[in-house]
C-alpha cells in the first residue's frame, strides 16, 4: 500500500511531539509487538490474537492477558522520565488506559502485515479525517451510505463516520467510550489508516478524571480540523536546542489536562 510511506515519514518527521508515561509505555510496548507481527514472529502473533480478545473486556480481568498490556514498561520508565512523574502516576487508571489502547491497536493492526498501525503524532481526528479524504476520493464508496456528503475546505465530510467520531466524545463511561473508539478503529483498519496509540493511552488516561475531559475532546477536535487545513503535516523548523518554535517544553505532559495524582 503506497500511501503508508508517508505515514512512515510523517512519524519520523513528528518525533518531536513529548509524550506522557503512559504514552511512552504504550508506544515501547506496541512497537516491539507491532515489529515482531510484521516479521511473522509467532509470539508476536499470538499475543495479538489474545489481546484482541481483550477488546471491551475489563482490564486485568482475563488472565491470559497480564503481562501483554504494556504495564511492566510503566513500571520500568526510561531513565528520562522525572522521579516526580514516576511518583504521581495513578497506576489503577494508567492500566485501563493501557489495555484499552493495546487492545485496540491489536484489533487495529490485525491482518496488516505490510504496513504499522500504530504511527506516531497520527491522533484519533487526524486518522479520522484521513480516512474521510480517501472514502471522498473512492467513485461510489459514499454514495452506498445514503447520507448527504457536504462540502468542507479542500475535503469532504462524511456524516456517517463524522457521527462516529463525535460519538466518542459524547461518551459517559470508559465501557462506553471504549465501545465507540472500537467502532471508529474498525473502520480505520478497513480504511488501512494508521493512529497514535501512544498519544490515544495518554489521553484515555487523562480522560478518566471527569474534570480533564473537555480538554481531551478539544484536542480530538482541534485534530480533526488542522488535519484538514493541512497544517499538522507541515514540519516544524527546530530551533537551535532541537525543539520547535513556539513550543514551550514542560516537565509534565500532562499539564494541558492538569495534575493527575492518584486519589483525584
Amino acid at each position: 500500500m503506497t500511501t503508508n510511506h508517508m505515514f512512515t515519514s510523517s512519524s519520523q518527521s513528528h518525533a518531536w511531539r513529548k509524550r506522557g508515561p503512559v504514552g511512552a509505555a504504550a508506544d515501547r510496548h506496541i512497537r516491539k509487538l507491532q515489529h515482531g507481527y510484521r516479521m511473522d514472529s509467532p509470539v508476536a502473533v499470538g499475543a495479538l490474537a489474545r489481546l484482541r480478545r481483550g477488546v471491551g473486556r475489563p482490564a486485568l480481568e482475563l488472565a491470559d492477558l497480564w503481562g501483554l498490556t504494556g504495564s511492566e514498561e510503566l513500571l520500568n520508565p526510561p531513565d528520562e522520565v522525572p522521579d516526580e512523574q514516576r511518583q504521581s502516576i495513578d497506576h489503577d487508571r494508567a492500566e485501563l488506559a493501557l489495555h484499552v489502547a493495546v487492545t485496540l491497536w491489536a484489533l487495529h493492526q490485525q491482518s496488516h502485515r505490510e504496513a504499522d498501525m500504530h504511527v506516531a503524532d497520527h491522533g484519533l481526528g487526524r486518522a479520522v479525517r484521513e480516512l474521510m479524504r480517501r472514502k471522498a476520493a473512492a467513485p461510489g464508496d459514499s454514495a452506498s451510505t445514503g447520507e448527504a456528503i457536504s462540502s468542507s475546505g479542500n475535503d469532504e465530510i462524511d456524516e456517517p463516520l463524522r457521527k462516529r467520531f463525535v460519538r466518542v466524545s459524547t461518551a459517559h463511561s470508559v465501557d462506553s467510550l471504549a465501545a465507540r473508539l472500537r467502532e471508529v478503529v474498525l473502520l480505520l483498519r478497513a480504511g488501512g489508516v494508521p493512529l497514535d496509540y501512544g498519544l490515544l493511552a495518554d489521553q484515555l488516561y487523562a480522560w478518566q478524571r471527569p474534570s480533564d475531559r473537555a480538554q481531551v475532546h478539544r484536542a480530538w477536535g482541534r485534530d480533526f480540523h488542522l488535519a484538514a487545513s493541512g497544517a499538522k503535516r507541515r514540519e516544524p523548523a527546530p530551533d537551535d536546542q532541537g525543539g520547535v518554535p513556539g513550543q514551550r517544553e514542560t516537565s509534565d505532559p500532562y499539564q494541558p489536562y492538569g495534575p493527575l495524582t492518584p486519589g483525584d
